[in-house]
């Protein structure tokens, strides 16, 4: 909507940041047949793909800005002062990102021409631009470094069993080929433990399945104290766990997991509550990767490994 002549909007346009420190009488002439738009609350200012050529100062009101045509990505809120559309005037290119009026707003069309005789006529609106450019360019920067910090912290939770704080068995698929492909290509060994708690259905029953997530919380802590720096052990999913191995043979690995057995029988379980728990036992499988053998063949030898150990009475390890 067309509102007329530019004048009765002056102290608005003189709050530019654009325009601060410059001397507005002597750019009058340039801004007085611009086009000053009203938008109502939910118009849209610009749309991605966008060709035109305009810079848009708001006079009044708040803009939303949207990464691309979504409406749930939301960048920025540009509030009075502020102006949008420079790079895609700067750059040449169509526009990215889609603005939309917050509340009703007033706003001045600038056309190219006019912008660009504007920083012609004063330096100080050139020196304005390249602050108002670099502010934006400092705030993509922070809106893309935030993204990163949210996609790693994403990235680690998902990859994370929110019950023991282990790694989970996605991170498990993620991380050991590349553990296999490094002790290959250093020839050294590596062997990986599959483990499971005996009995852990019959323990649920008895005592309810708080009681069981306190048994795996409690188990990982153990396995987690017992292991070295360079060991990795992950839950598997319900009560099975798997430890992996760096540079170690089936006979260490053997020892290891006997270490982790006796550790566990051992150690009696009580919830924060004072409620004794006793104690429970595990079984483990044991495996050495063979030359060339790949993520899922180790696991499945290390589990037959286990499933004879839970054969043969349970409480043991097999390899």
């Amino acid at each position: 909507m067309l509102v007329g002549m530019l004048r009765p909007f002056r102290s608005e346009v003189a709050a530019q940041l654009l325009l601060r420190h410059v001397n507005l009488d002597a750019v009058w002439y340039l801004l007085e047949p611009c086009e000053v738009r009203v938008l109502a609350p939910g118009d849209v200012l610009i749309s991605p793909g966008d060709t035109d050529r305009n810079l848009y100062l708001l006079l009044k009101g708040s803009l939303q800005v949207y990464l691309g045509s979504s409406e749930e990505d939301l960048v920025a809120v540009l509030a009075a002062g502020q102006a949008v559309g420079e790079l895609a005037l700067i750059d040449e290119k169509p526009r990215s990102a889609t603005v939309v009026a917050a509340e009703s707003c007033r706003v001045l069309v600038l056309p190219e021409a006019v912008f660009w005789s504007l920083l012609d006529a004063s330096h100080e609106a050139t020196l304005n631009l390249l602050h108002m450019v670099s502010a934006r360019l400092r705030g993509n920067n922070s809106t893309l470094s935030e993204s990163r910090r949210l996609q790693q912290q994403y990235r680690r939770h998902a990859s994370l069993d929110a019950l023991t704080g282990l790694h989970n068995r996605r991170w498990l698929d993620e991380v050991v080929p590349r553990q296999i492909k490094r002790s290959q290509l250093q020839g050294e060994p590596l062997s990986l433990l599959m483990i499971d708690v005996d009995h852990f259905k019959s323990f649920n029953d008895s005592f309810g399945h708080q009681a069981g997530d306190f048994v795996l919380f409690a188990l990982a802590r153990i396995l987690g104290a017992r292991l070295r720096p360079t060991d990795m052990v992950a839950r598997y999913g319900g009560e099975e766990f798997t430890v992996i191995l760096p540079n170690t043979r089936l006979e260490g690995a053997r020892g290891a997991a006997e270490r982790l057995r006796a550790a566990v029988a051992e150690t009696e379980l009580i919830m924060p509550d004072a409620t004794r728990l006793g104690t429970v036992t595990i079984s483990l499988g044991a495996a050495e990767r063979q030359l060339e053998e790949e993520l899922a063949g180790l696991v499945c030898r290390a589990d037959a490994a286990l499933y004879r150990a839970k054969e043969l009475g349970r409480n043991r390890v097999e390899s």
